[in-house]
């Protein structure tokens, strides 16, 4: 049993059973055991890869269509160039190696980044110039957006809900035999905002992901901008709650504040959320990618490898665009000023 585990049984014995995103939450950000406040997840020795560890070519195109879409709306100045989740700094660093060439985008851009794990922001520090750093949406400035998001909204806390014949229940964390348990309870005043559906569905919703998208959808609205956000999701139908522990899946009760809570984001309700602003797809991201030119960019990388160096750009390449892998399953979402040039490897009729 984890600490956290045993500061969440004494918490429920006093105050009755958790909600799945409070339960999430504190899993992951409890100021001394979540797991986004002290470990450090990503890469081989983490528990997770995500696209930026794969290849640099995922954060040179994403650059390239966030600078195009900075330029296609009169190349404002200044401007915050964000990022959500940052993790390593990797992803950043490879969108500011790709738009060095572009006029005035680095003169012109401020950098924020989001993030709260202070681990993380000693390397995001090492590699990235003078960024500022804040804790949430809501800090960042008065000025054109152009932001990325990779892998952030799927880590953002969800309520779960399961169809009854009559309503709806709500799934919750309880206690039995002095351990963590799923149990249900009835939905409470959500009901009356939740759809008919067949007994048994399972509806998956996400108050602080709406939330920060509102957020990022005021400024843009505003002030123009781009948010490019890159996740794997849905439309928020089916339990996806999943807990990874060393590239392995485990059981989400299990280790608590030592294994990565996520969840399909849903894409549906992030676009109903906000106002005043376009949204556009989600597509698939190996589509996304493929109109960018990552073949091309793979093709040009791959004539000065050799041998194993090489075999793993091969690797790398399908796997971000391959159906099979990550090509289908994650997708590819923009919140735009309305009116604004579609983003750059998005279909021209969406």
């Amino acid at each position: 049993m984890t600490e956290l585990t045993d500061i969440l049984l004494r918490q429920i014995a006093r105050l009755g059973p958790l909600t799945v995103s409070e339960f999430m939450a504190q899993a992951l950000y409890h100021p001394q055991h979540g797991y986004y406040t002290n470990a450090n997840p990503l890469g081989a020795k983490g528990d997770f890869t995500t696209a930026p560890e794969i290849s640099q070519m995922f954060g040179e195109l994403v650059g390239l269509s966030l600078a195009q879409a900075w330029l296609d709306q009169g190349a404002p100045s200044p401007f915050c160039l964000a990022e959500l989740g940052p993790g390593s700094g990797q992803l950043m660093s490879d969108v500011l190696r790709a738009t060095k060439s572009v006029p005035n985008f680095h003169t012109a851009m401020r950098l924020h980044l989001c993030e709260v794990n202070p681990n993380l922001k000693t390397e995001q520090a090492a590699r990235l110039p003078d960024p500022t750093w804040v804790t949430d949406t809501t800090a960042l400035p008065d000025l054109p957006l152009f932001l990325i998001a990779n892998e952030f909204f799927d880590c953002l806390p969800i309520n779960q809900y399961v169809a009854r014949e009559d309503g709806w229940d709500e799934h919750v964390i309880g206690e039995k035999d002095g351990a963590l348990t799923f149990a249900r309870r009835p939905a409470g005043a959500v009901e009356t905002e939740l759809p008919d559906a067949p007994t048994g569905t399972i509806l998956e919703l996400s108050p602080a992901s709406n939330a920060i998208a509102q957020d990022i959808a005021a400024i843009i609205a505003k002030n123009g901008g781009c948010a490019l956000i890159f996740d794997y999701g849905g439309t928020g139908g089916g339990d996806t709650l999943q807990a990874l522990q060393d590239h392995t899946k485990v059981d989400p009760l299990h280790a608590i504040g030592q294994s990565d809570l996520t969840a399909h984001v849903n894409f549906a309700a992030l676009s109903n959320a906000i106002a005043n602003v376009q949204t556009i797809g989600p597509e698939p991201q190996g589509a996304f990618l493929e109109r960018l030119g990552i073949t091309p960019r793979a093709q040009q990388l791959a004539a000065n490898l050799s041998g194993d160096a090489l075999e793993n750009h091969i690797t790398a390449h399908r796997r971000l665009t391959h159906p099979d892998e990550m090509g289908q399953l994650f997708k590819a979402f923009a919140i735009l000023p309305q009116g604004a040039p579609i983003p750059a490897g998005f279909p021209n009729d969406p």
